[in-house]
């Protein structure tokens, strides 16, 4: 689960800020988080992954105190407890499509490639509808696609909790709808915990929860 509380945070040389008094989004939840551009959305998102470091209060993510991690920490907890879908991607052009859901197999110590590993992937890009795509490289997809198979990068080591940053931003209505309804049904099937940073006011009814950013951004 995801417990918040007092957490503030600022941008050197910027006027943004963000503060949240509380937000807790249980096991098995799914949460949307929705505000205009610029609210702190995406920024929540990084500190809950502890790809930036909080600078005050409290941010509790599976019983990990993440605001208390040093970065080395913060990485392995990344690498074990969290899968993140980045909204530009974030998928490497000399990759191909199964290299690069594999990814995080390759550079991680803590997690062991095997074979049914390799096979998770592959089950993984046929539920998204990519299984003939896995052999092409980024240039070769349309934004559509890369965003399947950054979804599958991110549910590959079967994370505890799921970060998604506008994951249907690129996807036609009925695609959009099937791409929220795996994310659902992952969180459910494996109790984990779904956060997604969303414009999209279609999707909301799917959610478990709807957080309206806008209180907290300064």
């Amino acid at each position: 689960m995801i417990e918040v509380s007092d957490l503030a945070y600022h941008y050197p040389d910027s006027n943004f800020g963000l503060s949240i008094d509380r937000l807790a989004v249980e096991k098995g939840q799914c949460a949307a988080l929705i505000g205009p551009s610029g609210c702190g959305k995406t920024t929540l998102l990084h500190l809950i992954a502890g790809i930036i470091p909080s600078q005050s209060g409290a941010l509790r993510v599976n019983a990990h105190e993440v605001e208390k991690l040093n970065d080395a920490e913060r990485r392995l907890f990344r690498v074990r407890d969290i899968g993140v879908v980045f909204q530009d991607f974030a998928l490497l052009d000399y990759l191909n499509f199964f290299d690069n859901i594999l990814h995080p197999y390759r550079i991680n110590p803590g997690l062991r490639l095997t074979g049914e590993v390799k096979q998770r992937a592959r089950d993984l890009a046929a539920s998204m509808g990519i299984t003939d795509k896995l052999g092409r490289f980024v240039g070769q997809t349309s934004q559509g696609e890369m965003q399947r198979a950054a979804i599958c990068r991110a549910l590959i080591s079967a994370p505890a909790v799921v970060l998604a940053d506008e994951p249907t931003g690129n996807l036609d209505p009925a695609n959009k709808v099937e791409i929220i309804d795996i994310l659902r049904g992952y969180a459910r099937e494996r109790q984990a915990t779904l956060l997604v940073a969303t414009h999209d006011h279609e999707i909301l009814d799917a959610f478990d929860l709807v957080v309206d950013f806008r209180e907290w951004s300064r």
